[in-house]
């Protein structure tokens, strides 16, 4: 199997460059990408909300489906509006009750409105930085492998090693 050992080998490298073990680099991306995820989705909403933009920005998306700009904004904007109806039932928020069934909608038919607005326009900010997200998480592993993965995985090794 000689291209797993090229692959084996371009791995071992990365790791010996970085200075950290491949598995901590791996958990190190896992988290960063989440963490990449998690401060937009919350930063873009809460500044949607402060600045009353989240309407206006859903409203002013193109309808017409003739490139594919316009596409991927209408997924987002689909995406997004189950996403924030899902979480919205889930916890009680964007105007939801907590545990609503799913026919109950604080939207207007055919309008995104309010919170709900504003979570739409955070989830497809969210998205349209994935590239973003992802070079920032791969730029960022190694150190933060070094500094908070590998000195966490020593401590619970640590902890568990019998002592001699």
């Amino acid at each position: 199997m000689p291209v797993l050992d090229r692959y084996r080998d371009a791995l071992a490298a990365v790791a010996a460059r970085t200075g950290a073990p491949l598995s901590s680099l791996v958990v190190s991306f896992g988290i960063l990408h989440e963490v990449t995820a998690v401060v937009p989705l919350v930063g873009v909403f809460y500044a949607a909300r402060a600045l009353g933009v989240g309407e206006r920005v859903v409203a002013a998306l193109p309808t017409e489906q003739d490139s594919w700009v316009a596409q991927k904004c209408s997924t987002w904007v689909d995406e997004g509006n189950n996403w924030a109806a899902r979480v919205g039932r889930r916890y009680g928020v964007f105007g939801f009750e907590k545990g609503a069934p799913e026919g109950q909608s604080p939207v207007i038919p055919d309008r995104i409105a309010g919170d709900v607005a504003n979570a739409v326009v955070a989830y497809a900010a969210t998205k349209a930085l994935l590239p973003v997200r992802i070079g920032a998480a791969l730029y960022l592993s190694p150190a933060f492998s070094r500094a908070v993965i590998d000195p966490t995985r020593r401590g619970f090794v640590r902890l568990f090693r019998k002592a001699p």
